[in-house]
């Protein structure tokens, strides 16, 4: 089995078909884009192809080590996840090619009208074990 994260976006990604941002959808389609989005986690689960998922909220901070003392925290330069990163789901599956096929199901969510999104999801595989160092 190897694990595979599936990135949903914000923006950084290549543009979906149904391009209409949550915002603009109707309640009764965010409810179906949910329910699609819970009932493909719940099939996995019975798959045992689930590991976990999380929508992320728009909110972030930087922060890194500097020493002793408090850490510097910051609001940019660069672009933060938060504005790029929706959201995740990490699965574990026998192969790569059932990760793109599981991906590429995920990416038929619906949006607005009811429409496939279409949506481009970053399918990122797990590092392995490191390299063992020898002499």
């Amino acid at each position: 089995m190897a694990k595979y994260l599936l990135l949903k976006h914000y923006r950084g990604a290549p543009a979906p078909v149904n391009n209409i941002p949550m915002d603009k959808w109707a309640p009764e389609e965010i409810s179906a884009h949910i329910t699609f989005m819970q009932d493909f986690a719940d099939r996995l689960q019975e798959t045992g192809e689930f590991v976990d998922a999380q929508a992320l909220a728009p909110e972030g901070t930087w922060v890194r080590f500097d020493g002793e003392g408090r850490p510097p925290v910051t609001d940019g330069p660069f672009a933060e996840t938060k504005d790029l990163i929706a959201g995740w789901m990490m699965i574990d599956v026998d192969s790569y090619e059932r990760a793109l096929e599981l991906a590429a199901e995920l990416s038929s969510a619906p949006g607005a009208n009811g429409e496939p999104i279409h949506e481009w999801l970053e399918l990122r595989p797990f590092m392995g074990a490191p390299p063992t160092i020898t002499d």
